[in-house]
Order: structure tokens, then sequence, then C-alpha cells
């Protein structure tokens, strides 16, 4: 397992990402936080788990705790076609000024998110936006569900095969299913 940058060029600094070694932390995570959101971008269609689309897997994550979606480009329309509801559209820079702004009270209005999860967004994007957060965010923990290790994200699952990640997401699931 790696805790280096999956693009070799990005430096993160001091301090970086612990690195998800037992996939049931994470539901561990969400059910601590108070107030979560899941940000998705298009890279999700990027991923298929066998008998159903990672779209379906973060379905059931977000649905099992009560988690808001936030799409980004025409993934929005992979949550509609599902009638996954709430789900939000917003572009990916707008969600990392949002979630940096202390006035924002968030896609309900009831207050700021204090756990945010991301897949599916380009990795170089997701860095800067990770990057921003770590900085101008302190109260916000950040989970990167992505395979490639994003050292400014809370935490993140470090660079794996896909077929390793797709055992962790299947792990996740089950350990919700049993929740």
């Amino acid at each position: 397992m790696s805790s280096e940058p999956w693009q070799m060029g990005e430096i993160a600094g001091p301090k970086k990402a612990l690195i998800i070694t037992k996939p049931a932390a994470i539901v561990g995570m969400l059910k601590k936080a108070k107030r979560a959101l899941m940000v998705v971008g298009h890279e999700i269609s990027n991923y298929d788990f066998e008998e159903d689309s990672a779209v379906d897997y973060m379905i059931r994550i977000a649905e099992t705790f009560k988690i808001p979606i936030l799409a980004t480009a025409h993934t929005v329309s992979e949550f509609v076609n599902r009638s996954c509801y709430p789900v939000w559209w917003m572009s990916a820079l707008d969600i990392a000024n949002r979630l940096q702004d202390r006035e924002w009270e968030g896609l309900d209005g009831k207050g700021q998110y204090d756990l945010a999860l991301f897949i599916g967004i380009p990795y170089y994007m997701e860095w800067t936006i990770l990057s921003g957060l770590k900085h101008s965010a302190p109260n916000l923990k950040t989970i990167s569900l992505d395979r490639y290790y994003q050292p400014h994200a809370t935490w993140s699952f470090p660079n794996i095969k896909i077929d390793e990640w797709l055992t962790h997401m299947k792990e996740i699931l089950g350990q919700i299913e049993a929740k």
C-alpha cells in the first residue's frame, strides 16, 4: 500500500491524509458525523461494481445515513434517473468555495457540514479542492473514496488496484447492511 500521491509531482506538506486500512472505519465515521455531505463527480461512471454501478453503491450509502448527494456535471442525471432524492447539482469549484464559506448554511439551510465524502472527481481537481478545504475549513473532515491516495483529505484509501478497491467498497456496504 502506498501513501504517496498518485501524481508524483504533487507535494502535500507535513500534514497528510490518514490511510484507510479498514473500510469499516468509514462506517464508524459516518455514524459519528452530525452533518455529512457526499460529493460525486462525473468519473463515478467509470466504475462498475459487477452487479451494481458505483452510483447505486453511493445511493445505498447516502440513503442509509441520510446524507445529501451533491453531484457535479451531468452526474446528477444518474441519481435522478434512479429516483434518488435529495440530490443537488453544483460545479466542483463552487462546492469547494461553499464548503470553505463559514456563512454557508448547507444545501438545506440547517448549518455547516462536519464531514464530506468525495468520489469520482478528477484526481487533480479533487487534490486542489481538498487542499483548499484542509487549509480553509478546519472543522470539516474529508474522506476520499477514490482508489488513489489523496494526501489533502483527512482520510483516504492508499493507491490500490481496482479489484482491491471494489472489495473495500463491498465491505463498506456489508457493514452498512449489517447496521
